[in-house]
C-alpha cells in the first residue's frame, strides 16, 4: 500500500501523501463508494483519475474516514459530517489530503517549466529577478501557486483572484514555509503555508491564522 508520507503538523492537523502505482480494481478493493461518487467516477475518461479518485479514499481510511463521511457545498468544497475541515489534492500519480480543525487546504504541482508561461498570470514576475537561474525559478513560481491555490481553496469565495488578492511572502527554499495575506473585499485574512519537494513534484498545505485583521 503505497502510503508515501504521513505529517503531523501539530496535534490538530494532518497530512497524507498517496502515490498512485495500483491499478484501478486494486485500488477499488475495499473502498465503498456512495451513488453520487460511483457515478462520479465512473464518467471519468482518465485512467489516472479515477485511480487518483480511489487513492484518495484510501487515504481517507488511513484518517479514520470513509467516502459516505464526505460530501461537497455548492462551490465544490469538500466537508466532512463530524465538521472536520478537509482539503484534497490530485496531480499525476500522487494525492493527498489534510485534515484539521482550522480552515485549511493543500495542493500537490509537477514542477514543470510551462509554468513560466503563466506566472505574470498569478504573481508579479519582476519580483523574482533575484533568483538564481530558471531551475530554481520554477521551484519558486510552482511553490507561490501551490500556496495560491490551496489558499483558493481555503476561501472558496467566487471573484477571488490569485494576481489581485493573495500575497504570498518571498522564502527561503531551506525554510519549507513562508505566509500569505489574502486582501479582498475589504477583508484581510492572513495564512500560514508550509512546502516540500519530492520526485519532481511540490507539495504545499496551509492553515488560516487566528490573528484578527490589522485594518
Amino acid at each position: 500500500m503505497p502510503l508515501y508520507k504521513t505529517i503531523t503538523v501539530n496535534p490538530h492537523t494532518k497530512v497524507f501523501i498517496w502515490k498512485v502505482e495500483e491499478p484501478f480494481k486494486k485500488l477499488s478493493e475495499g473502498i465503498e463508494l456512495t451513488e453520487h461518487c460511483k457515478n462520479r467516477v465512473n464518467g471519468m475518461k482518465s485512467e489516472i483519475h479515477r485511480r487518483g479518485f480511489m487513492s484518495i479514499r484510501h487515504l481517507m481510511a488511513e484518517a479514520g474516514y470513509v467516502d459516505q463521511d464526505l460530501f461537497y457545498d455548492d462551490l465544490g468544497k469538500p466537508h466532512l459530517k463530524n465538521g472536520k475541515n478537509i482539503s484534497i489534492t490530485h496531480s499525476f500519480n500522487f494525492t493527498a489530503i489534510v485534515l484539521s480543525d482550522e480552515k485549511v487546504g493543500i495542493d500537490i504541482e509537477k514542477r514543470r517549466d510551462k509554468i513560466l508561461k503563466i506566472a505574470n498570470k498569478f504573481t508579479p514576475l519582476s519580483e523574482y529577478h533575484t533568483v538564481a537561474n530558471e531551475e530554481a525559478l520554477i521551484r519558486k513560481l510552482t511553490i507561490v501557486w501551490g500556496a495560491k491555490e490551496s489558499i483558493y481553496k481555503m476561501y472558496a469565495e467566487p471573484g477571488l483572484g490569485f494576481l489581485q488578492h493573495i500575497n504570498v511572502t518571498d522564502f527561503d527554499f531551506d525554510d519549507a514555509e513562508t505566509t500569505a495575506k489574502v486582501n479582498f473585499k475589504g477583508k484581510e485574512s492572513f495564512y500560514e503555508m508550509k512546502f516540500l519537494e519530492f520526485e519532481g513534484f511540490t507539495c504545499v498545505y496551509g492553515w488560516e491564522e487566528s490573528r484578527k485583521s490589522e485594518n
